[in-house]
């Protein structure tokens, strides 16, 4: 059964910084395109970034030089490095499988708020 766990959301002012991870298990991880996804309040699911098995990455252009996609092949674990966040980052996280955004965790709450 895949299963993925996000964690790392919080709290934050604007310009702060977080770092979400996501557990991942029940499939080959480091043969699998990851995707983060979000959904601010009253909106849809929006793509955040995408990191292929081999560490190749992409990014919106909302979060391009702000967010940094990782993953450890080795730990079964994906990561987001979010840096100088704005209101506008405020979302649950979601990490899910680039070929189908329906498999995805539970998500994080991010708030960045004065």
């Amino acid at each position: 059964e895949v299963q993925l766990v996000e964690s790392g959301g919080g709290s934050v002012q604007p310009g702060e910084s977080l770092r979400l991870s996501c557990a991942a298990s029940g499939f080959a991880f480091s043969d699998v395109d990851m995707n983060w996804l979000r959904q601010a309040p009253g909106k849809g699911l929006e793509w955040v970034s995408q990191i292929s098995g081999l560490g190749d990455s992409d990014y919106s252009d909302s979060v391009k030089g702000r967010f940094t996609i990782s993953r450890d092949n080795a730990k079964n674990t994906l990561y987001l490095q979010m840096t100088s966040l704005k209101p506008e980052d405020t979302a649950v996280y979601y990490c899910a499988l680039a070929m189908d955004a329906s498999t995805r965790g539970q998500g994080t709450q991010v708030t960045v708020s004065s």
